[in-house]
């Protein structure tokens, strides 16, 4: 008898249930029923759930399947002592080879992921952005007082500033990276672009988005990337056209004539046996009263005569 451990849901004895840890057999036929041929294994013991309710449970033998097992449920009525099949489930065990766990775009992707030609979807509710014209928290003043240098010894000439932009212009972070020859918006016209203070704002700023590859760098107004703020990622096209349905109206469907050639032969039949009765109407036609009654009439005439 193999080994049977109750179900912790419920306390069913597994002796009560012996009819259905009993039929090993029939689950395993359930299971090879079910899987290729050799991938049902050895039993690995049978389980409780419920009062007339066992689960057997075989090695699975699929190939990729590492640690799983094949389950078959069987089940009895009231008072019956055959098993009956309920279903055949191919289960994770413990240590078992499973996918991990599915997650939104929006939680697998990480910094650095946005390449050349990737683009990002639309996202229309991004908290991270508000309106234009919603835009606040600058203080004028501390600006102004910032742009004059007050508090620092010296300050980037003109020539100091021409050539940092210069440099930032032609590198990584300007128009001719490839990144963004494949981006389809620039960034002057970006959610996430953080205008530069000064002279250097008509030219360059920061990106303030963290899932786009140049996130807190220096990037010109004309550079560009996939994770702008208003562009939407390509909708996939299929891999191929459907075709339109054929409908066929020039071929003949063939029947088998034997069947055919029956019907007739027997209506041929049924048609000579009415044939072969007899005219009813002809045979028990009704005589002619009238012609009787008058040669009657004229036989007695001449009896008369003669009399």
């Amino acid at each position: 008898m193999p080994a049977a451990t109750a179900s912790p849901r419920t306390p069913v004895r597994a002796a009560k249930e012996a009819v259905l840890v009993g039929a090993v057999d029939v689950a395993r036929l359930a299971a090879e029923e079910m899987a290729l041929p050799g991938q049902v294994g050895e039993h690995r013991g049978a389980v409780v759930e419920d009062e007339r309710l066992v689960t057997h449970r075989f090695e699975s033998l699929v190939p990729g399947y590492r640690g799983w097992h094949w389950a078959v449920t069987v089940a009895r009525p009231p008072r019956g002592r055959v098993a009956t099949v309920c279903e055949v489930e191919l289960l994770p065990g413990d240590g078992a080879l499973l996918a991990p766990e599915w997650l939104p775009w929006s939680e697998r992707l990480r910094p650095g992921d946005v390449g050349p030609g990737d683009v990002l979807p639309y996202d229309g509710d991004d908290e991270r952005l508000e309106q234009g014209y919603e835009a606040t928290g600058e203080d004028a003043d501390e600006l102004a007082i910032y742009e004059l240098g007050l508090g620092r010894a010296r300050v980037l000439s003109r020539e100091g500033r021409a050539q940092a932009m210069t440099r930032w212009y032609e590198g990584d972070h300007g128009p001719q990276a490839p990144v963004a020859k494949a981006a389809t918006a620039q960034c002057s016209t970006c959610g996430f672009f953080m205008k530069m203070a000064g002279s250097p704002r008509t030219v360059f700023g920061v990106c303030g988005n963290e899932w786009a590859p140049d996130d807190g760098r220096v990037v010109s107004v004309d550079h560009g990337c996939g994770a702008h703020s208003e562009t939407h990622a390509p909708e996939a096209q299929p891999l191929w056209q459907p075709s339109r349905p054929v409908r066929d109206e020039m071929d003949l469907e063939v029947v088998a004539t034997a069947n055919v050639g029956a019907v007739i032969a027997g209506e041929d039949e049924s048609e000579t046996a009415v044939d072969a009765v007899p005219d009813v109407t002809t045979s028990t036609a009704v005589p002619d009263v009238t012609t009787s009654t008058q040669d009657d009439v004229a036989s007695t005439g001449d009896v008369a005569d003669q009399e």
